[in-house]
């Protein structure tokens, strides 16, 4: 057996080999991961009368709001997929926005301080948590004028989230695990930015890592099925190669006998 014969039936024994490692690698269930890459969250900053903060938090993709719920017990773990993953359901917003473990979340991970002080927050969640958020409105006790903003929201989850804020006069922020506060500028007297709106200007959407898992799988096993087809068809073409030169060996005429050809016998 040649060294490329020898190679193609190494190819596909080894593809077989191969191929279940790489499955197994896909879809052997790992921990319920979050998706900090999607889209992200916002918070709006805004003043409410001489003492009042509202900060106004919109979830980036829905799924979010599932893995907060399965992380406060809210949720069953049950529905964490198979490869780790959740699917969001409309109840599951419904069940987070009514759960007290939401609202101490929410105050847990959002604060506003003044001069080092920490202002007093209160909880309104939106009737369809998935598209208006929730807000924290927040007391200080001095009349406002700049504050500290902090949020921590989802970084439990996944350190990699990552928060866009906005507030009046176009002042911008981005929080992560690494910048969790920011000061901002809010002038005492009426409400100096948006208040909770009835829609949102960006949809939330939701991450599905099983739909890039499916992809993968689908790349091993295009790549499998290539790896066995080609040591077929180098495998098949060997064959006939070799094939037909026993044919034209056996079919060429020894060198004497086609020099001294045997006479006929006459009947």
């Amino acid at each position: 057996m040649s060294a490329l014969d020898g190679a193609a039936r190494r190819t596909r024994r080894w593809s077989w080999v191969v191929l279940p490692l790489a499955l197994a690698g896909v879809l052997v269930p790992d921990p319920a991961s979050a998706h900090p890459f999607g889209a992200p969250q916002r918070i709006d900053v805004a003043g409410d009368g001489d003492h009042g903060v509202r900060v106004h938090w919109i979830v980036g993709g829905t799924d979010d709001l599932t893995m907060l719920g399965i992380a406060l017990g809210v949720l069953g773990e049950d529905r964490v997929l198979l490869d780790g993953a959740v699917t969001y359901e409309p109840a599951d917003a419904r069940a987070l926005g009514e759960a007290p473990e939401f609202a101490t979340y929410l105050t847990d991970r959002i604060a506003v301080t003044q001069d080092g002080q920490p202002c007093t927050g209160a909880v309104d969640v939106a009737d369809d948590l998935a598209a208006d958020g929730a807000e924290v409105l927040f007391t200080c006790p001095a009349p406002v004028s700049t504050v500290t903003v902090t949020s921590r929201m989802l970084t439990d989850l996944h350190e990699a989230y990552r928060t866009f804020a906005s507030g009046p006069d176009g002042q911008k922020a981005v929080y992560d695990g690494a910048h969790e506060s920011a000061d901002w500028r809010l002038p005492a007297g009426s409400a100096t930015g948006p208040r909770a709106p009835s829609t949102r200007t960006t949809p939330a959407t939701a991450t599905d890592r099983s739909a890039r898992q499916l992809l993968l799988i689908g790349a091993v096993l295009l790549a499998a099925a290539a790896a066995v087809t080609g040591a077929f068809w180098y495998r098949r073409r060997r064959l006939r190669r070799a094939a037909r030169d026993r044919t034209s060996a056996t079919t060429s005429a020894d060198p004497a006998q086609r020099e001294n050809p045997q006479p006929k016998e006459m009947s």
